[in-house]
């Protein structure tokens, strides 16, 4: 794998969804979608079990995904790594890997602490603690079909920027593509014979 184009920067806050409106209103990002305390199917920090309370806003500023991260107890984290509460900051980069398993070995091979590891909706993650390459953690983040697909569906948002939408929401209000009613058949004919007399060929 050569290809390890970032495509998220992650910023931990004190207060996601008002830094999700700053984002929105002072850099022109979003609309960010919130998604509160997610839970996960696997998860490990550090080879324990420990599993803070975290909720996250997602969003677009041109091409790069933005993730805003609040974590809502004391618990150790990768964010509590960084972070002591009332403190924000830059705290991760993310790329996309086919593989996960072979990049997960690779970045083990360099030497650096496999930090946090998750599965959540058919997806793995996995934030390996590289500051001392980059200052900050780096997370790779498998990129199964499901999932480029939404995080397409929020770049698209974020390019059409619809006046109606507003700057922060819950996932579960993320407008959806609605289908359009087929232009009616002209009495009498019938769907082929319909096809036939629009085609140009």
């Amino acid at each position: 794998m050569r290809d390890r184009r970032i495509f998220q920067e992650a910023y931990f806050v004190n207060d996601v969804e008002a830094s999700a409106r700053r984002w929105a209103d002072e850099l022109g990002a979003g609309p960010f979608f919130l998604v509160r305390e997610q839970g996960t199917d696997f998860f490990s920090y550090r080879g324990t079990p420990t599993e803070a309370r975290v909720s996250y806003a997602f969003g677009y500023l041109g091409d790069m995904m933005i993730q805003l991260i609040e974590q809502h107890d004391d618990l150790a984290s990768i964010y509590r790594d960084m972070f002591a509460p009332g403190e924000e900051g830059f705290h991760h980069i993310g790329y996309l890997v086919s593989d996960f398993a072979a990049e997960r070995e690779r970045l083990l091979g360099l030497g650096y602490e496999l930090a946090t590891e998750l599965a959540v909706d058919g997806v793995n993650a996995a934030y390996f603690d590289t500051r001392s390459l980059n200052g900050v953690f780096t997370e790779i983040h498998g990129d199964p079909p499901h999932m480029l697909g939404l995080f397409e569906v929020w770049r698209r948002l974020h390019q059409l920027r619809r006046e109606e939408l507003p700057p922060v929401m819950n996932i579960a209000d993320m407008p959806l593509y609605q289908m359009a009613e087929p232009v009616p058949l002209r009495s009498g004919e019938t769907a082929v014979e319909a096809s036939r007399s629009y085609s140009i060929f």
